[in-house]
């Protein structure tokens, strides 16, 4: 979530107390103190949410469409109102009014209500005591979404998601917002969704965007003043963390806040996260977390993305516009107009950062 006041900071996971709060720094001095980033351009932006003079858009997740690339879809919340559907061209293709839904993820291929079909999550925050996952289908010939019912997510303030697709389960993970995760195992098969938490991991601060490599099963969780961290996403594994990058001001300016996955092979590729605090996104590489290079989005013939949120990222064809794939991030200021997401080519990205594609 976007901060505009002062930010408490936390020590290393389960090992310290809280420090002191201090004043944020200067956006100008957080830059300059930064490693240095390589910029892009965006190719294309969706509509405004709905939402007018609030931080109120926050979280794409991408649906590719394989038999026909440039019809591919993004799913957006607007934290405030629902859930928008887009076209690649950027246009709302449908809105459903859903109340307060922070994040969003989707997964193909999942059994819903005894076919196969385009799973969408949210995080559901209507009761901010309550956590909720909202499931939806996504309809890919009408970009239509249907709400197919709500499954208990656990006690707090639903914040993060992120879904995993495991040979025997489709699991959500949800971040709750004082860092607790709880990973539910969905079963969307019958006419009524049902949602079991079969375990759960505790972060020490704030914490929120989330994403997991199917491929290898290694969950990735950003605590927004400390870093980001791995975690195996077997529902039988261990709930140990792992560190990957420290929100040092460096190569990560915190908040730390989404997180997406390029994956490349069968196992290698790039974690992304966003670097909110000085508006940069930061690459690190799968086959050994080490750091790969950041990048910002800035103004072009569309304009760039400040304060991003959430992010998504999926490789591959997507039409003429974003051949090797698409980077979405949701744009905290947008000129005069409401919120919205950016859409950068992978292509784009790669080649700035001298990354293997």
């Amino acid at each position: 979530m976007t901060r505009q006041s002062t930010a408490g900071l936390c020590a290393a996971f389960l090992l310290g107390a809280c420090a002191s709060a201090a004043p944020e720094r200067p956006l100008m001095e957080r830059i300059a103190n930064a490693t240095p980033a390589v910029t892009v351009t965006a190719r294309g932006e969706t509509t405004p949410v709905g939402t007018p003079n609030a931080d109120a858009a926050d979280d794409p997740a991408i649906w590719r469409n394989a038999a026909d690339p440039a019809r591919s879809l993004i799913v957006g919340t607007d934290k405030k109102a629902g859930l928008y559907v887009y076209a690649l061209d950027g246009k709302t293709r449908d809105f459903l009014d859903a109340g307060r839904v922070n994040n969003v993820d989707l997964r193909d291929g999942v059994m819903i209500n005894g076919r196969s079909g385009i799973l969408v999550v949210a995080s559901d925050r209507n009761d901010i005591a309550h956590a909720r996952l909202a499931l939806f289908r996504l309809d890919p010939g009408t970009a239509k979404l249907t709400a197919i019912g709500k499954v208990d997510a656990g006690k707090g303030e639903a914040y993060g998601i992120c879904l995993y697709r495991a040979m025997e389960a489709t699991y959500a993970f949800i971040v709750l917002k004082d860092g607790t995760v709880n990973q539910v195992a969905l079963d969307t098969s019958g006419a009524t969704p049902m949602g079991r938490i079969v375990r759960s991991l505790k972060l020490g601060t704030q914490s929120e965007g989330c994403a997991v490599d199917d491929r290898t099963g290694i969950a990735y969780v950003a605590e927004e003043d400390v870093g980001l961290w791995r975690f195996d996403a077997r529902a039988d594994a261990p709930t140990t963390l792992t560190r990957i990058a420290a929100a040092d001001g460096r190569n990560l300016v915190m908040d730390a806040e989404g997180v997406a996955i390029a994956p490349i092979g069968e196992r290698d590729g790039y974690v992304l996260v966003s670097s909110q605090g000085d508006n940069a996104y930061v690459a690190y590489r799968l086959s050994d977390d080490s750091y790969a290079g950041r990048f910002r989005v800035v103004d072009g013939s569309i304009g760039g993305s400040e304060e991003t949120d959430g992010i998504d990222l999926m490789l591959g064809d997507f039409g003429p516009g974003y051949p090797g794939g698409l980077f979405v991030a949701q744009d905290g200021h947008n000129a005069t107009a409401a919120q919205n997401f950016k859409l950068v080519a992978w292509d784009d990205i790669a080649r700035a950062l001298d990354l293997p594609r």
